[in-house]
């Protein structure tokens, strides 16, 4: 799925795309505030301040930016399925260098989900792109199901029995400050992690 587009209307004189209106109505669009000031003789009889506008200098400027969500790739381990599967998870956009907060509570039965992050790999290598993993603290006790597709990928070789979803996300490096695509190449960890889990 892409981003959500700017807007982009033709510039009132010259019909060039902009995403640039008068500020003072937001109703006419203009790709330079030059184009704006040699309209203005015509465009100021029909030009009515917006109801929620509050500033009405006459200046060119972008509309209000809408939030924009960030599409990745997270590994869900569904209890009802023999093996894992790779769907995508939006996530909040990211502002001035701190992790977005992924949306993963959907696909937990009570909306809780608690993260691990998951820093070592097989034989306690350091991972290169860490693993965020999530799961319900309550799964356990409100008797989820056995997750059959980590039970699957441990061969049943597991110390502690994982009841309900998991999801899994990639960093996009060890500072952490965004996501990447998981996939498969990260099963391997994954498994090794559940296996040494008490």
């Amino acid at each position: 799925m892409n981003s959500v587009p700017l807007i982009n209307h033709p510039c009132t004189v010259c019909c060039r795309s902009t995403s640039m209106w008068c500020s003072r109505c937001q109703n006419a669009w203009y790709c330079t505030p030059e184009h704006l000031q040699s309209d203005w003789p015509r465009h100021r009889r029909e030009c009515i301040p917006a109801a929620h506008a509050q500033n009405y200098n006459i200046i060119a400027t972008p509309p209000p930016a809408e939030q924009q969500l960030i599409m990745v790739s997270a590994i869900l381990f569904s209890p009802e399925e023999e093996s894992s599967r790779i769907k995508c998870r939006p996530s909040q956009a990211p502002s001035q260098g701190i992790c977005p907060q992924p949306l993963v509570s959907g696909h937990f039965q009570d909306g809780q989900a608690e993260g691990i992050v998951l820093t070592q790999g097989l034989n306690g290598e350091p991972l290169r792109f860490p693993l965020h993993l999530w799961y319900s603290p309550t799964a356990l006790s409100r008797c989820a199901p056995i997750n059959r597709a980590i039970y699957h990928i441990t061969s049943g070789a597991a110390a502690k029995a994982w009841c309900g979803t998991v999801v899994v996300l990639k960093f996009n490096g060890s500072r952490r400050q965004g996501y990447s695509d998981a996939g498969s190449n990260d099963l391997p960890a994954l498994s090794a992690y559940f296996l040494a889990y008490k």
